[in-house]
Parts: C-alpha cells; structure tokens; sequence
C-alpha cells in the first residue's frame, strides 16, 4: 500500500460526498492526517468511517462561502495537527442551468458564491501558516464547463479558479508553495445526500436547457462518457503528492479529452 502522504496534514473541503469524499478515503488509505470540511452534518459520519478504518481524521462543519468559515478551519486544523501541508479545495458546483440571459441578479450571485469564494477563502487562510512552515500545496478543483453552455455564472467562477491557480503559484512559488488545479469534466456519482439546490424543472422548456448541458458535457468528451470518482480523485492526489514536485501553476483537463 502507497503512504505518498505519511505524516502529512490535508484539509479536504466538501468532502461529506462525491469526489471530495473519495479524495479522503483514498488520501486516508496512503497514510494522510485528514481535516475534513463540509457545511453538512453528514460530514461527522464520513470522519466517523474513516476512524473506524485507523485513519486519524476530524470533523470540521464550516460554511465556507465566508473568511470567517474559511480562517476558522484553517486555524484549527493547525491547532490540532501542529501544521498544514494539503489543501484541497473541492467546494463547488453549478446550481441552475439555462441560457445566460434566465439568470436573475440573485441566481448570478449565487453561482459566483458558491464556485469561487470558498476556493479564494481558503487559500488566503491557508497560505499564511503555510508560509511560516516553509512549504505547502494547494490543489483547486476546478471544471472543464470553463467552456459550456446553460452554466455560464459557474463558468465564470470556474475560471477565476483557474486565475487564482496561476497567480498564487506565481506569488508563492518563492516560499516553497505549489498550486495547482484539476478541471474534472462530467462525473458519475452516487445520488447526492446533500443537495445543490437546483430546482426542478418546471415545464418541458427547463427540462429541454438542463438536458442540453447534459448533452454538451458528454459530446465535448473524446471518451464520450462521464468519469467514475477515482478517475477524478486520483489526478487530485497525484498534484498533492511529491511525485508533482515540479508542477505549479497549471490546470490538468480531467474530462475525457475535453480541454475545458
């Protein structure tokens, strides 16, 4: 069995489901110290699972979409472990689709919301205890649906994750820090336990708009399917590793061919 993360602390946000959770459970089995994050109370029950299997986790309930979220995980995961090498933020994900010009002013803030501030949060609490321990990584999970349709407020902030990624390499690459990004294209998963709040489509015409981002996703994909969790997890750890030692500031297409 591979340690690449013996003795090394990762925090992992949204990691109550999906491909978070699999980044913890995989990042559990080689050896990681794991803070995981969530807003849901499911989370307790993930790091309970875990600890059963002689991972050494802890629960932190937190709404990141705020600094105060964001700086309070940050500084307890450092007050329990003694320090923070791995950030992996995974919070994130489209919650209407429908042409541009349906979204309202409060649906526009919302997407931007959800998909870039937990991101820029948690790197601005994270960076400070990462500087004064001389080192760190940060992996964004970012979206091939950079170029999409029917989701354009969540392209948008998917791309200032992308932004954010380049820039902070650059910024921090003097003080030992990478930070790099995945852009994982359509995802197979279980039924979400915790919703997005997507509502359901009211009439034939939402059906038809959330249809079409559907069959956009796949048709941009070489592969022409969705990728399974471990598809998506395992370029996560792989960037979080020491095998990416020399990889900083670049966004790695996980989509089947799709560039994003």
């Amino acid at each position: 069995m591979s340690v690449r993360f013996q003795d090394q602390t990762m925090v992992i946000t949204g990691a109550a489901q999906g491909i978070g959770r699999r980044v913890a459970e995989r990042a559990g089995a080689e050896g990681a110290r794991l803070a995981l994050v969530d807003r849901s109370d499911l989370i307790h029950e993930v790091v309970a699972g875990l600890c059963e299997q002689g991972v050494e986790a802890i629960a932190l309930q937190a709404d990141l979409e705020t600094w105060q979220g964001a700086e309070e995980v940050m500084r307890r995961t450092v007050e329990h472990y003694g320090r923070l090498d791995i950030l992996i933020n995974n919070v994130g994900g489209a919650i209407n689709f429908k042409p541009f010009t349906e979204f309202t002013e409060s649906q526009i803030s919302a997407e931007i919301t959800r998909s870039l501030m937990p991101t820029l949060w948690c790197c601005r609490a994270a960076l400070p205890p990462m500087v004064e321990q001389g080192g760190g990584v940060i992996v964004n999970v970012s979206s091939a649906a950079t170029r999409g349709i029917h989701r354009i407020p969540y392209s948008a902030a998917k791309g200032g994750v992308n932004a954010l990624t380049a820039s902070l390499a650059f910024e921090y690459a003097e003080h030992g820090i990478r930070v790099v990004a995945t852009a994982p294209g359509g995802t197979e998963a279980p039924p979400r336990r915790i919703s997005r709040g997507t509502p359901e489509p009211r009439n034939e015409q939402e059906q038809a708009w959330f249809q079409a981002h559907i069959d956009q996703t796949k048709n941009s994909c070489l592969m022409g399917r969705y990728g399974t969790l471990d598809e998506m997890a395992a370029p996560i750890l792989f960037l979080a590793s020491r095998d990416a030692s020399y990889i900083t500031g670049s966004v790695v297409p996980v989509a089947g061919g799709d560039s994003g």
